[in-house]
């Protein structure tokens, strides 16, 4: 019997179903400039409906209920939680079900600034929650809010640089967190960080910046190798131990995540040969792939890991619902960011992988059957549910299923981070 990897510690987040359909939860990180996880903005949708109804009270009231079942904390791991707010939220007081302290409400930009709302900001500023203004263009009856505001988000996608110039100096009076929106590209990054940002929701992050005339560094290409080897039937133990002695870091982390309550093992191990004896083939094949993963992320913001970690023990949990192999999902989900990691195009780096064809084909955007899981949990990041809805219908997957399955992967890649960081 396969050993388990992770023992569940705490109970997985509980989705229940309302009567009009499934609760799904989307989070995006907001990143500061040294590329660390300031807070995630909270995204959700009360059912499986491909369009918005209109109704946006209805939403933030759903909203504001998810937000009481699923936890804040474990949500965000303790980070701000930025929540979009209508107007009834704000003046009717329903947002004080949520944690005050953690809690950064979003004044949307379709809201009329009336002294009434303005009031009530000001009450829940005082009660001790921040406030951001979504999506901001300046308009003289803003002031007020301006001034209460800790957070003021532009668009990038929708502002250009002479427009958010004039923004940013109308708003050099007041202080401020400035924070850039919809940052996909690293050059977007630069800018926004040039014309005085310090705050980045996007996921510019991820996205390759490809390195010309550049080689796979020796020790990533060894660990591909291992990664080889690991796909075997049998482990080849002495070979696998010598590559993996080449490498002092990943023996570090291998060797700390092997020795960490994720295992659950009672005995303290000290070289690879007693690792693989203590916890079983199966759990080493996986404990090893979290160590590599999280070396080629060595250089690259820790959220990079994260998403690694999420998607890959997504695409493990939601394979035995789909009949998909859950071990070679578990690759595909951790391995669909390497060129972000490795700063190559999937393309080059493919080729030297240790997985079945369609997996590598998988990898490089092919809409394979192996692909379905990976689809969507890249539309789930982006809330894109339109996207969810379509992978659900073309793949024959159980909405219900994969739902809780990527609530579990979030937990556990919270768990794994705290010990091979």
């Amino acid at each position: 019997m396969a050993t388990q990897l992770i023992p569940s510690r705490t109970p997985v987040v509980a989705l229940p179903e309302p009567a009009d359909g499934l609760r799904y939860v989307a989070r995006q990180p907001i990143m500061d400039l040294r590329g660390r996880v300031h807070g995630y903005e909270l995204l959700f949708r009360a059912g499986p409906e491909a369009s918005f109804r209109g109704d946006g009270d209805l939403a933030t009231r759903t909203m504001l209920d998810n937000s009481v079942i699923f936890g804040l904390e474990r949500l965000t791991g303790g980070l701000p939680a930025f929540v979009n707010c209508t107007r009834e939220a704000l003046t009717e007081d329903m947002v004080h079900v949520l944690p005050a302290g953690m809690t950064v409400l979003e004044i949307l930009e379709n809201l009329e600034p009336t002294p009434t709302l303005i009031a009530a900001c000001r009450k829940l500023k005082a009660s001790g929650f921040r406030l951001a203004l979504d999506d901001f263009t300046f308009k003289p009856k803003w002031g007020p809010l301006v001034e209460l505001a800790d957070y003021i988000k532009m668009d990038f996608a929708l502002t250009g640089p002479q427009e958010r110039e004039i923004l940013l100096k109308r708003l050099r009076a007041v202080t401020v967190a400035l924070v850039a929106e919809k940052v996909e590209t690293q050059e977007e990054f630069k800018q926004a960080r040039a014309e005085g940002f310090t705050l980045f929701q996007g996921y510019y992050f991820c996205r390759p910046v490809l390195m010309e005339n550049r080689k796979v560094p020796a020790n990533r290409l060894s660990q591909i190798e291992i990664l080889q080897l690991l796909r075997d039937d049998s482990i080849e133990l002495r070979r696998l131990t010598h590559l993996i002695k080449r490498d002092a870091s990943l023996i570090y982390r291998l060797l700390r995540v092997v020795n960490s309550p994720m295992c659950a093992i009672r005995q303290e191990v000290n070289s690879i040969q007693s690792a693989l004896l203590a916890v079983g083939e199966e759990a080493f094949r996986r404990i090893l792939t979290l160590a590599i993963t999280s070396e080629l992320c060595a250089d690259q913001p820790a959220e990079l890991l994260r998403m690694a970690f999420v998607r890959g023990r997504f695409c493990e949990l939601a394979a035995a619902h789909c009949s998909l192999d859950p071990a070679e999902q578990y690759l595909l989900g951790m391995l669909s960011l390497l060129p972000a990691m490795l700063r190559r195009p999937m393309e080059e780096l493919t080729p030297a992988l240790p997985l079945r064809n369609e997996i590598r084909r998988a990898l490089e955007g092919i809409a394979y059957p192996e692909r379905s899981l990976l689809r969507w949990i890249e539309c789930h990041e982006y809330a894109d549910w339109t996207g969810c809805d379509a992978a659900v219908e073309a793949y024959g997957l159980n909405e219900a299923q994969v739902v809780l399955c990527y609530a579990e992967a979030v937990e556990w890649a919270e768990d794994a981070l705290r010990f091979v960081g």
